[in-house]
């Protein structure tokens, strides 16, 4: 008998990267390998899952970069090239280690068949618009897909904004309606930043739900009866969904959960760096600099240099067998909250959407297993998604939860220290000078009109969470630096030529051209009477 529900929630995003002034910028293929390795894959297994005639429910947030780069003719153009260059590569390697590495022809062979059919879901099944297989699976009541703010902005650290927070809410939720012809029925705050307030600009839109980590629904102003077991209604009607930490920490964790085990692909070792330079040269920058190629034979093995070759086989039997053990956790938690609560608990289990296949090799594999094995082998849980436990349970428990994220120490930290502090005071300048403009203008037109809105896509760009989080981490930091100042650079120009009357028209549809993202965007959703004084009083307290 079902006693509770397991809800996995994918977060799909990359920041938007777009530069069609140069054909071999390494960043672009951020979404290149996401693509061949999470969505793909992903896709192929959903649509076997229904053709096995496997009933599941899963949610998928993507957020509206992501959106924007997956239909942008440009990049579906080059992520083509990008395939056809893979596909080459991978049958030189077929017949270079069936001649110097026999213990790595197999999946060599594995690579050149998974590159193909990459192309030919792509180009072919569905038209180079993988959106269109996204909405496909939620219009079958598969994938509940939501979204999340215009640039996946950090949203606490504009609160002094509430016209920022509003444009960044509203703008990702216009762009969800363009692709899913509906408002989305939830929302990924980015990095699961919640400040209290905001949910007020998701009830506008009609959103019926969005996530916290843990401690913002364990630290709501009233102790929540069921903990994260449960949702809170906030006061303006929208559900709040905790994240559970046991589930999602045996998957994320590279060092206690899965991905970390020895017999799965170790991630860090690639042709790309391996094989000598002149036979790999063809396959990575331009400029010379090596890179991952996404061929990569050796298993984690252990720890130092040494890697045992990856097996296929040894893998998927851990998958299977890390598959079974997720399970019977979740239903040692459902059994264990059932006898304590007036309602089925749903554990939560929110994760990035490229940890699976990209990040962890197997993860695809392994979300497979868990939902055959849930729906063939198990009575007591089941799964689904938020807006079909609000549904079942439309009664619950009304508080507030607290200011809160994911990431180090749960706070924000990670978006605000000593590496990324420097540009808070440049956004917010800006953000200041975009509310001033927008309320001096409330009817412009023609070139004015237009310069207006590439001045709001110029801002929207420059705050999202992705420029501050790279900087963090040391991964291509000069490109995050890079990104932000030439989003406010252009701004600051273009500011100046609105205020002067004097727009520059060449470099205006310079602009238009490299950051087009948003083509309906309105400037105005920056005005400040977009805001009531009750709402700007409660979050600027």
């Amino acid at each position: 008998m079902e006693q509770g529900y397991l809800s996995f929630v994918l977060h799909a995003h990359l920041p938007h990267v777009r530069h069609p002034e140069n054909e071999d910028v390494m960043e672009e293929e951020w979404l290149y390998e996401a693509i061949t390795e999470t969505y793909i894959p992903l896709i192929n297994t959903f649509d076997n899952l229904i053709e096995d005639g496997i009933e599941f429910k899963l949610t998928l947030s993507l957020s509206p970069p992501l959106l924007a780069m997956l239909t942008d003719p440009l990049l579906q153009e080059r992520y083509l090239n990008h395939l056809d260059e893979l596909i080459e590569l991978a049958e030189k390697e077929v017949e270079r280690t069936s001649r110097e590495a026999p213990e790595h022809h197999k999946m060599a062979k594995r690579y050149a068949y998974l590159f193909k059919e990459a192309r030919y879901v792509f180009a072919e099944k569905y038209d180079r618009n993988l959106v269109s297989a996204f909405k496909k699976f939620q219009d079958q009541g598969y994938l509940e897909v939501i979204t999340s703010s215009a640039t996946h902005a950090f949203l606490p650290f504009f609160d002094l904004y509430p016209e920022a927070v509003k444009s960044q809410i509203d703008t990702g939720i216009n762009e969800y309606y363009k692709h899913f012809d509906q408002k989305p029925p939830g929302f990924w705050l980015p990095e699961c930043g919640y400040q209290p307030g905001h949910d007020e600009f998701l009830a506008q839109q009609d959103v019926r739900y969005f996530f916290t980590d843990s401690h913002g629904i364990l630290h709501a102003d009233t102790r929540p009866k069921y903990g994260v077991y449960a949702p809170i209604y906030t006061e303006s009607g929208v559900a709040a969904f905790g994240r559970d930490m046991e589930s999602s920490k045996q998957v994320w964790s590279a060092n206690e959960g899965y991905p970390g085990d020895y017999d799965y692909r170790e991630f860090y070792r690639d042709i790309g760096y391996d094989l000598d330079y002149d036979y790999i040269e063809p396959y990575i920058h331009a400029s010379g600099e090596r890179k991952d190629t996404g061929i990569k034979y050796h298993r984690i093995t252990g720890e130092g240099d040494h890697k045992e070759p990856y097996n296929p086989e040894w893998a998927a039997n851990k998958a299977d067998m890390h598959a079974e053990d997720f399970i019977q956790n979740r239903v040692q938690q459902i059994d264990y909250l059932a006898d304590k609560m007036d309602r089925k608990p749903i554990i939560i289990s929110p994760y990035d959407a490229e940890l699976y296949g990209h990040w962890w090799y197997e993860g695809v594999q392994w979300l497979d297993f868990v939902i055959r094995k849930v729906a063939c082998d198990y009575d007591s849980i089941t799964l689904t998604s938020p807006g079909d436990y609000l549904n079942e349970y439309k009664t619950n428990q009304v508080a507030t939860p607290s200011y809160s994220s994911w990431g180090y120490k749960g706070y924000g930290e990670v978006w605000l220290q000593e590496d990324n502090d420097w540009i808070y005071r440049h956004l917010h300048w800006a953000t200041e000078k975009m509310v001033e403009i927008a309320n001096e203008y409330p009817h412009a037109s023609g070139l004015k009109y237009e310069a207006l809105n590439q001045l709001t896509r110029e801002l929207l760009l420059a705050q999202s969470s992705d420029w501050p989080f790279i900087m963090k981490t040391g991964t291509m930091v000069e490109y995050a630096v890079r990104r932000v100042k030439t989003h406010l650079t252009r701004f600051k120009s273009l500011y100046h030529e609105i205020k002067d009357d004097d727009i520059d028209v060449h470099v205006l549809r310079k602009l238009q051209h490299y950051d087009n993202i948003f083509p309906e965007i309105d400037y105005r959703i920056y005005r400040s009477d977009n805001i009531s004084s009750e709402l700007r009083q409660e979050l600027i307290q």
